[in-house]
């Protein structure tokens, strides 16, 4: 049985950096689930800096406990989760970078190892989901926490590989279900009017800022577990999602997005939804005027994801 190292033992602030004080191996052996941190950032279109996102998360991930208060599950020891280290990018070198990404992430998917992966710039989800169709040969259904549509073609005359086309590119390459790609968050400025309708050729159900004011998060989520059913389903989260005052450790800031306990309360119902990997991107903790906030919140994310399938797991065995 995996348990973080106790606190009781052993003060938070001692010891090397693992998510959660988590066990740090690459033995899969008896592996639920992992976290895997991708440190690259070469594909951003604004301020780089999320290479030292994975750091980050795993340094403020120590203050995580054992027991999910609201999902009554205790998360880590239901997934039997390790910490699965970090997949070594080649700086300046997006081709090689995303092979390394693809042959990393392909057999903990093969062994039905579920990843929680700290990034890294949005582009890296593109190989995540290719190491997921290439090990378990069927597409999944996504879910795409985002300010930002990332459905874009090209960047800088002909640019297909950024953080801002990945969704595209996954679609594109048969990664993700047609019919079952589910937005929510969106709320930048656009290129053109055009980019709406572009949009909406690979997305099924965009929910922006505004349609969150309207339903509520627990409205929200209630229409993303209708929508998406019991299919195998990725979820991926920018940061930016958040707004900059819970959040401002990240590239490309929006203002007027989800509060930190919005996006929780969006994120708790999906205990229903059978996941089968979840990211939290985007986080660049130079730009984080307070230190820690915004890695302090990737953290938390990614623990609700955890708690939330342990939850549908133990439910599913009893």
């Amino acid at each position: 049985m995996t348990e973080p190292t106790d606190p009781a033992r052993s003060p938070r602030f001692a010891q090397i950096a693992t998510f959660a004080r988590l066990p740090h191996t690459t033995d899969l052996e008896g592996v639920g689930s992992a976290f895997v941190g991708i440190p690259w950032d070469d594909a951003t279109s604004f301020r780089s800096g999320a290479r030292e996102g994975p750091s980050a998360i795993r340094n403020h991930s120590r203050l995580l406990r054992t027991y999910h208060l609201f999902q009554k599950v205790y998360p880590f020891r239901v997934l039997e989760t390790v910490d699965f280290g970090d997949i070594d990018p080649v700086p300046g070198f997006l081709d090689d970078t995303f092979r390394r990404i693809e042959d990393g992430m392909r057999p903990l998917f093969a062994a039905g190892v579920v990843p929680f992966v700290g990034g890294g710039d949005h582009s890296i989800t593109l190989p995540i989901l290719r190491a997921q169709k290439a090990a378990t040969g069927r597409p999944v259904r996504l879910l795409h926490f985002d300010a930002h549509y990332d459905t874009w073609d090209t960047y800088w005359g002909g640019k297909k590989y950024t953080h801002g086309t990945w969704v595209r590119r996954a679609y594109e390459e048969g990664l993700i279900e047609k019919g079952g790609v589910f937005q929510v968050g969106i709320r930048s400025s656009l290129y053109s009017a055009e980019d709406v309708e572009n949009n909406a050729r690979y997305v099924d159900r965009t929910f922006t800022t505004e349609d969150l004011d309207s339903l509520g998060p627990e409205g929200v989520a209630s229409a993303l577990v209708r929508a998406i059913g019991d299919g195998p389903t990725y979820v991926s989260v920018d940061i930016d999602t958040l707004d900059p005052a819970f959040a401002p450790g990240t590239g490309t800031p929006e203002p007027g997005g989800l509060s930190t306990r919005e996006l929780i309360r969006v994120l708790r119902p999906l205990r229903a939804l059978d996941v089968v990997g979840f990211d939290v991107v985007e986080v660049a903790p130079q730009y984080d005027h307070t230190g820690q906030v915004t890695a302090l919140a990737a953290a938390t994310v990614l623990y609700e994801g955890l708690s939330a399938l342990a939850r549908h797991r133990s439910e599913r065995r009893a």
